[in-house]
C-alpha cells in the first residue's frame, strides 16, 4: 500500500568508496522506488550523453529520465569543458531535487565532481551549496549521492553513509569494461 508524500521523511543516502556498486546500489533503489510509484529522476554528473548506457535505456522503460550531464572523465576532455558542464549541469540537478516533484533523485557521481582538484570547480559546483541543498531539501525528497572520493561535510549531512571497498577487481587482472556490466 503507498504512502502520502506528506508523511513521507526523505532521507540523504551517501555510496562512496573505491568499490565497484556505488551508482548499481543507486539505480537498484531507483528500481524499488518505481515499483512502490515513486517519481524518480537520476542525473549523471561525469557520464556524457554522447554514449549510450544499460541503465538508461532499462529506466528509461520503467518511465525514469535518466540525464548525463558529464564530459566524460576528467582526463578525457579539457578543464574548460568540464567546468562548463558542471556550470550547466549543477543547476539543473539542485531544481530537481528542490522542486519537490519527485520523490527520489539519484545525484550519480556527483562526489567524483566535487573532488576534482586538477582545476577549480567551486565557482561552478559550490560545496556549500550542495550542503545547503541537502539541509533544505523538501521533507519527503530521498536523496542519493554517488561517487567516490565523497567530501567529510558531505558524509556529515546525510543520513546515511555505505562505503564500498575494493577487495578485488578483474580490471587489476587486465579485463576491461564489461559490457552489461559497467555501461
Amino acid at each position: 500500500m503507498g504512502r502520502s508524500r506528506e508523511n513521507q521523511q526523505g532521507l540523504t543516502l551517501v555510496y562512496t568508496g573505491d568499490g565497484k556498486g556505488k551508482t548499481t546500489s543507486a539505480l537498484g533503489l531507483a528500481v524499488r522506488g518505481v515499483g512502490r510509484g515513486f517519481k524518480v529522476k537520476i542525473f549523471q554528473f561525469i557520464k556524457s550523453p554522447q554514449r549510450s548506457y544499460g541503465e538508461q535505456i532499462a529506466l528509461g522503460k520503467l518511465g525514469v529520465e535518466i540525464v548525463q550531464l558529464g564530459v566524460g572523465f576528467t582526463w578525457t576532455k579539457t578543464p574548460e569543458e568540464h567546468r562548463e558542464a558542471l556550470r550547466v549541469g549543477w543547476p539543473q540537478a539542485k531544481e530537481a531535487v528542490m522542486s519537490g516533484e519527485f520523490d527520489l533523485v539519484i545525484l550519480d557521481e556527483l562526489n567524483n565532481a566535487l573532488a576534482i582538484e586538477k582545476f577549480p570547480i567551486d565557482d561552478v559546483l559550490p560545496l556549500q551549496e550542495v550542503l545547503d541543498m541537502i539541509k533544505q531539501k523538501p521533507k519527503h525528497v530521498h536523496l542519493v549521492i554517488t561517487g567516490r572520493s565523497a567530501k567529510a561535510e558531505v558524509k556529515d549531512a546525510s543520513d546515511l553513509v555505505s562505503v564500498i571497498d575494493a577487495e578485488k577487481h578483474y580490471y587489476n587482472e587486465g579485463v576491461p569494461a564489461v559490457y552489461g556490466i559497467e555501461f
